[in-house]
C-alpha cells in the first residue's frame, strides 16, 4: 500500500467514524495498521480502540466501551496535540469526560458520541512521535 492510499484509508476511516460507523472506521484503520511503523502504529491502534468503544457502546456494552476507551486514550494521550491531521487532543478530552461519566454509573447519551475534529491548517507542524503533555 503506498503513501497516497494510506491517506485515504485513515481519512475514510476519520469519515467513518464522524458518521457513527464505528466497526467500519475500526476495519478501514486496521488495514493500515497491519502495514504501520512506529510511531503511527501505536497511534492506529489507540485510534481503532476508540473506535471499537463506541462500537460498543452503541450495542449496549458499557464494560466494552470503557474498557477500550481507556487502552485507546493511554496509546493516543502520548501523541502531540495535533497528529495526522485530526485534534487528538480534543479526542482525549472527551475520551476522559466519557470515561468519568461511566465510571459513575451514569450513561453520557448517544447525542454525546464525539466526533474527531481536524487539526487547524495553521497549527503547528504534525508530530513525528508521541511525546508526554504537560
Amino acid at each position: 500500500m503506498d503513501d497516497s492510499e494510506r491517506d485515504k484509508k485513515f481519512q475514510r476511516g476519520f469519515e467513518q467514524f464522524n458518521a457513527r460507523e464505528f466497526f467500519s472506521a475500526h476495519e478501514t484503520w486496521e488495514e493500515i495498521w497491519l502495514a504501520a511503523l512506529e510511531p503511527d502504529k501505536t497511534f492506529l491502534q489507540g485510534i481503532i480502540q476508540v473506535a471499537a468503544a463506541f462500537h460498543h457502546y452503541c450495542r449496549g456494552n458499557a464494560a466494552g466501551t470503557q474498557s477500550l476507551l481507556a487502552a485507546g486514550l493511554r496509546k493516543i494521550s502520548k501523541f502531540p496535540a495535533d497528529y495526522r491531521g485530526l485534534r487528538v487532543d480534543a479526542l482525549c478530552d472527551e475520551a476522559r469526560c466519557w470515561l468519568e461519566i461511566l465510571a459513575s454509573g451514569k450513561d453520557p447519551g448517544e447525542n454525546a458520541v464525539p466526533k474527531i475534529a481536524h487539526a487547524p491548517k495553521s497549527g503547528p507542524p504534525r508530530g513525528g512521535g508521541p511525546h508526554r503533555r504537560h
